[in-house]
């Protein structure tokens, strides 16, 4: 189950420490789009301007990689300019990989943040990234995320729990 598990959970995109995470080594972050920086299908906002300037700013090199085809990762990263992969194939680890390649980083140096457990967590857990994972912005979501949402509360129950036993530390990457 661990495959599942995120290395933390948060309420939200912009509550997570770069600074921090900067201080600690890491020196690159994979994005999801939808519902992790913006509602489904919405433009970047200037909300996502800021984090991205910021993270420029830090130096950390940013890619988006998204299951969506090319305009919609297109109109988002047209405002944010960073690297981007469409169509990624998530949860398989190739395209998680590729991206580190274009970015010159490594597993141990190379964050994900997403909003869903079974493509975004499970896919960056099997490439051995860490993972942070993120409630959706807007509860409007289709269909088919909707019907995953259901499982995803049971993991994070049990994710809950593993947290509570062997401490805040956990993190499932390095158990992968």
């Amino acid at each position: 189950m661990a495959i599942f598990f995120p290395g933390e959970y948060l309420d939200s995109t912009y509550v997570i420490d770069f600074d921090k995470l900067y201080k600690d080594g890491y020196r690159a972050v994979i994005f999801d789009v939808d519902n992790t920086l913006v509602p489904h299908g919405a433009p970047a906002d200037e909300r996502a301007k800021e984090l991205f300037a910021h993270l420029k700013e830090l130096g950390y090199s940013c890619m988006l990689l998204s299951n969506n085809k090319e305009p919609r990762v297109k109109m988002f990263n047209d405002v944010v300019q960073v690297n981007y992969i469409y169509k990624a194939g998530k949860p398989l680890p190739k395209n998680y990989r590729k991206a580190m390649e274009i970015m010159g980083t490594t597993k141990e140096n190379t964050l994900f943040v997403g909003d869903q457990i079974f493509t975004d967590v499970m896919g960056a857990n099997i490439a051995g990234i860490r993972t942070i994972l993120v409630k959706p912005i807007h509860p409007k979501e289709e269909i088919q995320i909707v019907l995953k949402r259901i499982p995803e509360k049971l993991i994070l129950f049990f994710y809950k729990i593993a947290r509570k036993v062997f401490g805040p530390k956990y993190e499932s990457s390095s158990k992968v």
